[in-house]
């Protein structure tokens, strides 16, 4: 693949800084512009031209920090802060003014790794035994490691401790801020010994839960997985691994645990309580134990994560007995982002009644039309990858921010499930330092990669970019931002 070094606007008055983009430059290209439907940009930074992977947004006293987590890349990007260049770590952004993001700090990742593909935080006002005040990050060290930092002055982190070592893979995690239970993805530490039956690296991914609620002193619970990863299983391996999770803590009660990211999906239903005070021991019967519910998918659908929509209230049904209250769980598969301009199945948005929780049930799927901008033939990846994870209530129950790759975000109502509905989209634009993304054999193209985002509590969505093009903060306009319930946001639209 052809790779262009994307520099920040500081280095590149650099004369040092303009040799390497030189050195790396990919051929002139047409540019894209920003597309747009009942959305606007509000706010950019480049974020050294790291590519962006998952970013979480905390707010810590009056000020609201981005800590953005990125996947290694080549080559090396430049620090604009120290003039150095660092392998792919994480990023620490002010966002209090939406439409001047402030970059503050860049802890470096992995070097020739993995970088640091999770990043979550918690406040030690919230964690049972955090120390007043103070700020947490959560991180995954490239492929081998998981890290808590104290970033309770976001542009001098410290780092605490090492939480989990000796891993061969890193995948995303969740931790419960008003509990301090974090589950950990990743492999295989004494899943290791258990043969391989394929060439799927990840299918030995799976979790290792611990108790963070005291941040200086992690404690290990047990790890989790599905049947057939550990030594010793009647059970053949599964074709694949752990991929994310999401927790609706002790109030919900459940855990949901998405493996198998672009194919072969599985999606586990959990009992949280049984999970966290259960059998401990690696056998197939304890593995099965605190499972309620499971959605197992054909090979051309995968499960990168799951979003639980829970009570939600179907007007279409309000004059029958029952079943005018469900839940619903949104679904989203992450195809191989390298197989450009549709060389793979599509992943969609899926979403499943699972008020029966040992039953699911399929009722919708969303996607975008491809034809709407010709998304197979104008270079990179299209498919879904993921959705905000923040419960806000401006938006919850009502809109779900689903990533679409170079489709951009696409906002789609689900106040009824059965029927989502797209009401608003943004495609970020690119620049002159995107780098290429399309078939080998085809001329030079470039992309947006919208692969994750989030929203916070003021109802800000924040896009990043795989393909180098930063971090876009967006917000809602027209009929689309009528939906939302923004008397519950905390400062927005001011």
């Amino acid at each position: 693949m052809r790779w262009q070094v994307r520099i920040s606007s500081k280095i590149r008055s650099i004369a040092c800084g303009l040799a390497v983009a030189a050195l790396f430059a990919v051929p002139a290209v047409a540019q894209k512009k920003a597309q747009a439907s009942n959305m606007q940009l509000l706010g950019f930074n480049d974020l050294q031209g790291r590519n962006g992977y998952i970013p979480t947004i905390q707010k810590q006293g009056d000020r609201w920090i981005a800590y953005i987590a990125h996947h290694n890349d080549k080559p090396l990007r430049v620090n604009s802060l120290t003039g150095k260049e660092e392998p792919n770590g994480t990023s620490i952004v002010d966002v209090t003014d939406v439409h001047h993001p402030k970059y503050l700090y860049h802890i470096p990742g992995q070097p020739g790794g993995s970088g640091a593909p999770f990043a979550r935080t918690c406040s030690g006002d919230v964690l049972p035994h955090g120390e007043k005040g103070k700020y947490y990050l959560l991180r995954a060290y490239g492929a081998v490691s998981w890290e808590l930092w104290d970033v309770t002055d976001p542009s001098k982190p410290e780092k605490m401790n090492t939480v989990l070592d000796g891993l061969e893979n890193t995948h995303n995690g969740w931790w419960e801020c008003d509990t301090g239970i974090a589950y950990l993805g990743g492999g295989p530490l004494k899943w290791l010994s258990h043969p391989m039956g394929h060439d799927r690296h990840d299918a030995l991914s799976h979790t290792s839960i611990f108790d963070l609620s005291d941040p200086k002193k992690p404690v290990f619970i047990r790890d989790f997985g599905l049947p057939g990863q550990q030594p010793g299983s009647a059970y053949p391996q599964p074709l694949s691994g752990l991929h994310g999770m999401i927790s609706t803590g002790p109030k919900g009660n459940r855990v949901y645990f998405s493996n198998g990211d672009a194919q072969d999906g599985i999606l586990e239903i959990v009992d949280r309580e049984k999970l966290l005070t259960g059998p401990k021991e690696l056998t197939d019967a304890n593995l099965l134990y605190p499972v309620v519910g499971k959605i197992e998918l054909p090979p051309d659908m995968g499960t990168d994560m799951a979003f639980p929509l829970l009570h939600v209230y179907l007007p279409e049904f309000a004059k029958q007995k029952e079943g005018f209250v469900k839940d619903f769980l949104a679904v989203v598969g992450e195809g191989h982002a390298d197989l450009y301009e549709c060389q793979d199945a599509r992943q969609m948005m899926r979403i499943f009644d699972i008020s029966t929780e040992s039953k699911p049930v399929g009722v919708s799927t969303f996607t975008v039309p491809e034809e709407s901008g010709h998304f197979c033939t104008s270079g990179g990846y299209f498919s879904t990858h993921s959705t905000n994870e923040n419960f806000t209530p401006i938006y919850y129950n009502k809109i779900l921010f689903v990533a679409h790759h170079n489709a951009g975000v696409r906002a789609v109502d689900i106040r009824d499930p059965l029927h989502p509905k797209e009401i608003g989209y943004y495609i970020p634009a690119t620049d002159s330092m995107s780098k290429c993304v399309g078939k080998p054999d085809k001329p030079c193209q470039v992309a947006p990669d919208t692969n994750n985002l989030e929203v916070d509590d003021r109802g800000y969505v924040y896009l990043v970019d795989s393909n180098d093009n930063g971090l876009h903060i967006v917000e809602l306009t027209g009929e689309a931002r009528q939906i939302a319930d923004f008397s519950k946001a905390d400062g927005a639209g001011k």
